[in-house]
Formats: structure tokens, C-alpha cells, sequence
């Protein structure tokens, strides 16, 4: 890497809604980027929770307290929006071996698909979050059991006011 060169790195996926396991691997990431950007995948062929822009929002609720980060949304490849946002590090949260085996395929291709530009770091999830997935999430929300062990304060009533109305 060259010298004083930004390190500029993304972090991406649905976030529906954002995890303390998203969050926590977000927060280690800014440690060591100059620039973090949090990327809100918009996949047509999920059908999500919460739209593109409740989304976005939720998620900057939950990490307004952090000054290096940038939240976006975007549509189409990962490597293209690393890309366009002049990034070299992508960042994924692993939390099981079975996870490693999907994710090493997709940095691999995301490697070669930016001719070698971009590098994917694997941050292992903390412990207490290693179980932690948003349609776990979306599961205890759905039967009114206690949040707050698995997301942040500031989006609790978002969610369960969600899963009322998916109910």
C-alpha cells in the first residue's frame, strides 16, 4: 500500500433491519479505515422487511455516534459500487465456518472482477453476536419477545411496529 494513502473500506449487505452483529463489526472496521462505507444492498430478488430508504435510515440511527462513516445505498455488483466509491476494502463479518465457503467465493470473484483492485478482509463476529442474523431477528420480532439483546435501542419500536403490520 502506498504511504499516507486513505484507507477507504466497505461494508455491505441488507441490513433488515441493521444487528448488534452488524454493528459490532461495523464499529471495529472504522477503527482501521479512514473511510467506512456502510453499502444497503437493494437485491431484487429479496423481498425485504423494511424498503431501501427505511433502511438506510435505520441504520443511521444506529451509528450516528461514529464520524468516519458514510451510509449509502446501492443496486448491482458489490465490486461495482466499491469501485465508484474509490474503495480497495471490502469487510464481511464472518460468524460460522459454513459462512467462509460462500464469502471466499464471492471475495474471489470480486477480486478478479476488479482486476486485482479490491481485497476483502474477514472480521470474525464477537462472540456474543456469533448466533445473530436480522431474520433471527425479524423471527423474535414477528412474537413479541424482548429486542434488545440483538438490536440497538434507538430502532426497537421501528421493528416491532413492523412486525405488527407483517403479522
Amino acid at each position: 500500500m502506498e504511504k499516507n494513502k486513505k484507507i477507504v473500506a466497505v461494508c455491505a449487505g441488507s441490513f433488515d433491519p441493521i444487528t448488534k452483529g452488524h454493528i459490532d463489526i461495523i464499529k471495529r472496521t472504522s477503527k482501521f479505515s479512514d473511510k467506512l462505507i456502510v453499502g444497503i444492498l437493494n437485491s431484487h430478488k429479496k423481498s425485504y422487511w423494511f424498503d431501501l430508504e427505511e433502511r438506510k435510515k435505520l441504520v443511521e440511527k444506529c451509528l450516528g455516534c461514529l464520524d468516519n462513516i458514510e451510509v449509502k445505498t446501492f443496486d448491482g455488483l458489490l465490486v461495482d459500487f466499491v469501485l465508484e466509491n474509490k474503495a480497495t476494502i471490502i469487510v464481511r463479518g464472518l460468524r460460522a465456518v459454513s459462512d467462509y465457503e460462500y464469502e471466499l467465493q464471492l471475495a474471489l470473484t470480486n477480486k478478479s472482477l476488479s482486476e486485482e483492485g479490491v481485497e476483502t478482509l474477514f472480521l470474525p463476529g464477537s462472540r456474543e453476536h456469533l448466533y445473530l442474523s436480522a431474520s433471527l431477528v425479524r423471527e423474535v420480532a414477528l412474537h413479541g419477545a424482548k429486542l434488545d439483546e440483538f438490536i440497538s435501542q434507538e430502532i426497537i419500536d421501528d421493528v416491532k411496529n413492523r412486525a405488527k403490520l407483517m403479522k
